[in-house]
């Protein structure tokens, strides 16, 4: 793709420049060296982020960055100020949150492995270049068997941890690394049949694993671990919105609902679209950057990728797009993802806002809420397809606890073995709801028994309207607002379109609950619907 390359070469160039305004100079300073984040806060991660794409631009002989010796006295300065930073045995910390931190290690090291690979490869090295190689090369070794320390918090951690330390056992033939890389591999890549990680971060972690995967497979000499990649590539397929931002409501992590693009998947797409002759994953790349063209956003930060497989500079592909037509129920991830030309539809499982719907310019989110017991929110228990709709469940099931039979040891309450206790069990609501397609939208019908007179409400939660209107009324809005409407159909609008929803039905105004019941979407203009139980109703919206 070479168009993409010389893109890539000239957006590198502006960060690389603009990396160079953020770096302490002063001399005095404990972070001389250092390149301050947006926050104001020097870190290692950073700086050797920024000093990995830095070398890229230096180190390519198409860039006008070529043997810079700004560049390179910038670098030397990044590399000084992380090697000051890493701890007696290797490890880095992250200063904002953990220390003598593997996981965080693996990460700085990470960003240098790319570099220090593809300088091992050059056959007579400038002065300067050697200079750079020897610095990454020490950070990276001790970095590298610092990990033999481990330590992880969350999924993604592992994989980071092992690719690095496979990675580093082959570079520097110390079998104790492949056998530690091995330890965590032993627990098996938690990449479900879907293509699905634990973690469900389609915004941020599914690249990080994805990156991993792709360095254990190189490192190993193991295609298999590609699999994975691929599997979730093509679950990502279906995760795009109209608005060419990446659906991310799934997530158990912080892009939970964060508005991202895709530019993070481009490599993967690329290098395993021409490795596997995977047409979708070569058209998907092209529509990468049609997306970086048309937001006007910065080439992926993948320089160095294509200087070691030159081979892919020049490989072209016609095909531009992504699926506008798909239909796809992830039992085991619980999820659901359905596109018709400019607008999608999601289901999801265990969330309580389980239905989004966008059509490109407004997100609506839909939850059915109310106080029972300990719950606050439907959360579905099953998402099942049955006769072309989406059929999803819930008992929730109510419960009181009853007096020991024997005298308590105790008679503190927090002391007593509470979870031996008999209980009572109370009544069950029952919820069912169905999702629907239909001609120009959906339908989605309640079904709430079991109990009467409690009071619930579907929480309609709007993202990018200015206006809400129906035969009685026009507001503006502009994104808390709270409304109860009680009767007729009602149109939400922005500058670009509108969608119509109802027919609104509001029997009360009891929409926040308990005191500790789940609280509306934040920065939403928000229109409840209410009633007493049981109910069934239907809600038709028309994007």
């Amino acid at each position: 793709m070479r168009t993409h390359y010389e893109r890539m070469i000239r957006d590198t160039e502006i960060r690389a420049l603009r990396y160079l305004e953020k770096q302490n100079l002063d001399e005095s300073s404990p972070w001389f060296g250092a390149m301050v984040m947006p926050d104001g806060v020097y870190m290692q991660k950073y700086t050797l982020n920024c000093v990995a794409e830095m070398a890229a631009a230096y180190l390519n002989p198409d860039s006008r960055l070529y043997h810079d010796d700004r560049l390179l006295t910038s670098m030397l300065r990044g590399l000084d100020f992380a090697a000051g930073q890493q701890h007696e045995n290797g490890l880095f910390d992250y200063v904002t949150c953990n220390f003598l931190s593997a996981p965080d290690t693996a990460f700085c090291v990470g960003f240098l492995i790319p570099v220090r690979r593809y300088m091992s490869g050059l056959s007579n090295m400038t002065e300067g270049e050697r200079a750079v190689f020897e610095r990454m090369d020490r950070i990276l070794h001790r970095g590298g068997r610092g990990l033999l320390e481990g330590g992880f918090h969350t999924p993604n951690h592992r994989w980071a941890i092992a690719s690095t330390l496979a990675c580093c056992g082959r570079m520097y033939g110390e079998e104790d690394l492949l056998r530690a890389a091995g330890v965590y591999l032993n627990e098996g890549i938690d990449c479900n049949a879907d293509g699905e990680y634990s973690e469900k971060s389609a915004g941020n972690y599914n690249g990080v694993n994805n990156d991993a995967m792709l360095l254990l497979s190189e490192s190993l000499g193991d295609p298999s671990y590609e699999q994975h990649v691929i599997r979730n590539l093509r679950m990502m397929l279906t995760y795009w919105e109209p608005d060419d931002t990446v659906f991310t409501a799934n997530s158990t992590r912080f892009d939970k609902d964060r508005v991202v693009t895709p530019e993070n998947y481009y490599w993967a797409y690329l290098y395993l679209g021409a490795k596997y002759g995977i047409p979708e994953f070569l058209s998907m790349a092209n529509y990468i950057f049609k997306i970086v063209d048309e937001k006007r956003l910065l080439a992926p930060s993948d320089l160095i990728r294509y200087m070691l497989h030159p081979e892919l500079i020049d490989t072209e592909w016609s095909g531009c797009g992504t699926p506008e037509n798909y239909r796809a129920l992830y039992a085991d991830s619980g999820i659901a993802r359905v596109r018709r030309g400019r607008w999608t539809y999601t289901v999801m499982r265990d969330k309580s806002d389980f239905l989004y719907v966008h059509n490109g310019h407004i997100r609506l989110a839909v939850k059915l809420g109310g106080s029972y017991f300990e719950h606050r929110a439907f959360k579905a228990q099953t998402v099942a397809d049955e006769g072309g709709a989406f059929h999803l469940r819930q008992i929730m099931r109510g419960w009181y606890y009853l007096p020991f039979e024997e005298k308590p040891a105790t008679s503190d309450w927090w002391k007593m073995d509470n979870a031996s206790r008999k209980k009572k069990p109370g009544p069950n609501m029952d919820i069912h709801i169905v999702v629907r397609e239909t001609e120009d939208g959906l339908d989605v019908e309640f079904d709430v028994s079991g109990v009467e007179n409690a009071p619930w409400r579907v929480e309609l939660a709007f993202q990018g309207i200015d206006r809400i209107s129906n035969e009685h009324m026009t507001m503006p809005v502009h994104g808390d607002e709270v409304l109860v409407l009680r009767d007729s159909m009602f149109t939400v609008s922005s500058p670009a379109s509108s969608m119509e929803v109802g027919p609104a039905f509001g029997l009360h105004h009891f929409t926040e609950g308990k005191e500790d019941s789940e609280a509306k979407t934040p920065g939403c203009a928000t229109v409840y619907l209410t009633d007493y139980t049981p109910f069934r109703r239907t809600v038709h919206i028309r994007p």
